[in-house]
């Protein structure tokens, strides 16, 4: 089974939010500037619980931050 990987728009998202800064979004979802950055980064995929909290932060539909794509397609 190959293996799939999840991506964002965390980053354009922030931009087109008043240029919202790491910090400001960490402080809304109740997580870490460390942990924004991982997620930007596309080396943390955060649980269920803080994706849904990062999509609400915005505005959005989950599927506008966080999309999965699947090798297997």
């Amino acid at each position: 089974m190959s293996k799939g990987r999840i991506t964002n728009n965390v980053r354009k998202l922030r931009f087109h939010h008043s240029e919202m800064t790491q910090q400001e979004l960490a402080e809304k979802v109740g997580v870490t500037r460390q942990t924004v950055i991982a997620i930007e980064g596309d080396k943390y995929s955060p649980s269920l619980e803080v994706a849904f909290r990062i999509a609400h932060a915005f505005g959005v539909p989950l599927e506008e931050v966080f999309h999965y794509e699947s090798s297997d397609l």
